[in-house]
């Protein structure tokens, strides 16, 4: 079994870091965009502002799941670390697996997500050209 230095499992801190830095900013822009949108079906309700309200709060418990998998992962490598320093050596090796795969099951989460925020901007473009189709007859 490979040993780790105090150095492994700290060169993760900055990537989650990063990471959970652009979750968080991704679900503050979800939560205005949903606000907006809310207002906006009240005051004329659309099948399309249905399309995004149900898109948005899959994406927004997406963005909970990768956000609960990254601080896990963040929370592991902690743990990992202090493994590490008081000497067991097998325990934060096993720690440290299951931080990465964590942290690969996180980055699985916002890839989906990403493909789904790519469907949401679809529909807007789709009734875009509705829109320009129309004032074309």
């Amino acid at each position: 079994m490979e040993e780790l230095t105090l150095t492994t499992p700290s060169i993760l801190f900055s990537a989650i870091s990063l990471i959970m830095l652009a979750y968080t900013n991704r679900f503050l822009a979800y939560a205005q965009v949903i606000r907006n949108l809310k207002k906006e079906h009240e005051e004329r309700p659309s099948p399309i502002a249905r399309q995004q309200i149900d898109n948005l709060r899959k994406r927004l418990y997406m963005a909970r799941s990768m956000q609960l998998f990254g601080v896990s992962s963040l929370l592991l490598c902690v743990l990992c670390t202090l493994l590490v320093y008081v000497g067991l050596q097998r325990a934060a090796v096993y720690s440290f697996g299951v931080a990465l795969a964590l942290l690969c099951i996180s980055l699985a989460i916002s890839i989906r997500e990403l493909l789904i925020s790519v469907r949401a901007l679809e529909i807007h473009l789709d009734n875009v050209e509705d829109d320009v189709s129309d004032e074309r007859e």
